[in-house]
């Protein structure tokens, strides 16, 4: 990886855990309040989520003005737009752990810096997970049983 690409990477995930920091993202107590919508719901998580949507739009706007990005050769975006069965189990767990732990991935991985012993159960237990869904997926890739 060249110097500039992996200063663009660590400038990015700075910012990215800065803003998850500065929103409240990292406080798994208000992601549960938000995510309550059914009894004491706090909706002050709503504005970083609309934030979050407008840079994602005008990035992809711009992406799509741009003949190649500037530390690649070219942009990976998945071919696949098929709704499957993978993806919809996908989602429903990553909902359910993120309601019942309050992290998602990427404020998880922030949040370590805190050093809480849940955050830290969590990220392992996440790891755990990626390292089981990368055997198994593995396995049906080369046929294995």
């Amino acid at each position: 990886m060249s110097p500039a690409r992996l200063l663009s990477a660590l400038a990015a995930g700075l910012v990215f855990g800065f803003g998850l920091s500065l929103s409240g993202m990292l406080d798994p107590v208000r992601v549960r309040g938000f995510l309550d919508v059914g009894g004491a719901w706090d909706p002050s998580l709503m504005a970083v989520l609309g934030g979050a949507v407008t840079v994602s739009a005008l990035g992809t706007l711009i992406q799509r003005r741009l003949a190649r990005p500037a530390f690649d050769a070219r942009f990976e975006i998945p071919a696949g737009r098929r709704i499957d069965p993978p993806l919809v189990i996908g989602s429903a767990l990553f909902g359910i752990g993120w309601g019942l732990a309050g992290l998602c991935p990427g404020p998880a991985v922030a949040a370590l810096s805190s050093g809480a012993v849940p955050v830290l159960v969590f990220v392992g237990a996440m790891a755990v997970g990626m390292g089981v869904h990368a055997r198994v997926a593995g396995r049906r890739a080369t046929g294995a049983s």
